[in-house]
């Protein structure tokens, strides 16, 4: 049994990963109104910095996770500004300039930092093991766990609860509302473009001591992503969460008991889901 708990307790840390990765592909989809298939190279970018800016100490962890979050709402603002004059033209169009974003990105990162797959030096306290249901858990996998809960309701709650996440309900809802009331909706999209690029940074950051980064992830992070968010419903943040703890906990029982067949058990859950599901995931947002 607490061999189970362990098994459980890793995949919802991993899920909870992919949650706050997904997250910033939905909201970029789902209130920005862009299809950004660059948003995994957002990710390995922000892994990459970690890398490079952790040192072993708290500070320049802290560093390196504020650092990543920057770097991934530059990358953010990029795409706002390279999409602004595809607004209203088809998804393909913007997937087409956002995969080809994501294909130079993702070759500019490889011949920076190596073919090698790269983990950052953490705090020597992270590396030890803690106590959770009578048996040894690393440390580090609890503290991204505690983290990435608290970003989890940090950002349910800024989306439903503050004005600037009604401004962007708003948008989605009725765009010549908002430009009446004075608010310019091609700034909210380009601020919700901005925000899921900090969110795939700080992903990256996080996920990074754990997974490390290489030249594929960018490519696994922005797979797994599109599966979360077409699972979860498109734009919806509570169905993103809860199809990424399913992906995770998927993933995680394949990969321990099944390796070989771990990819194919994650696409035959998530055909059964889109099978069986006949309405969408409650909190979904509509353009």
């Amino acid at each position: 049994m607490d061999a189970n708990l362990i098994l459980a307790i890793d995949g919802i840390a991993y899920g909870l990963l992919l949650a706050i990765a997904a997250a910033g592909l939905t909201l970029a989809f789902g209130a920005g109104g862009v299809l950004n298939l660059a948003h995994g190279t957002l990710v390995a970018a922000g892994g990459y910095l970690a890398v490079a800016t952790s040192s072993g100490t708290w500070s320049s962890l802290a560093a390196g996770m504020l650092a990543a979050t920057a770097v991934g709402a530059a990358g953010g603002g990029v795409m706002a500004a390279a999409t602004a004059a595809l607004n209203r033209r088809r998804h393909l169009d913007q997937a087409l300039l956002t995969f080809g974003a994501a294909l130079i990105g993702g070759d500019l990162l490889t011949t920076i930092f190596g073919p090698d797959i790269l983990r950052p030096r953490v705090p020597a306290v992270l590396e030890g093991t803690v106590i959770v249901a009578g048996r040894p858990y690393p440390a580090d996998r609890l503290a991204v766990l505690g983290i990435a809960v608290a970003i989890a309701v940090a950002g349910y709650g800024g989306l439903h609860r503050t004005r600037a996440g009604r401004l962007i309900r708003a948008t989605v809802d009725d765009r010549g509302m908002v430009a009446g009331i004075g608010v310019n909706p091609r700034l909210v999209d380009a601020a919700v473009l901005v925000a899921s690029g900090a969110l795939a940074g700080l992903a990256g950051a996080l996920s990074t001591p754990i997974l490390g980064v290489g030249p594929d992830t960018a490519d696994t992070v922005l797979l797994l992503s599109l599966i979360i968010v077409v699972c979860g419903g498109l734009g919806s943040v509570p169905g993103a969460v809860a199809a990424a703890v399913a992906v995770g906990l998927v993933q995680t029982v394949g990969v321990t008991t099944i390796p070989g067949l771990a990819p194919y058990l994650l696409i035959f859950t998530m055909a059964l889901v889109l099978l069986a599901r006949r309405t969408p995931l409650t909190g979904e947002v509509h353009r």
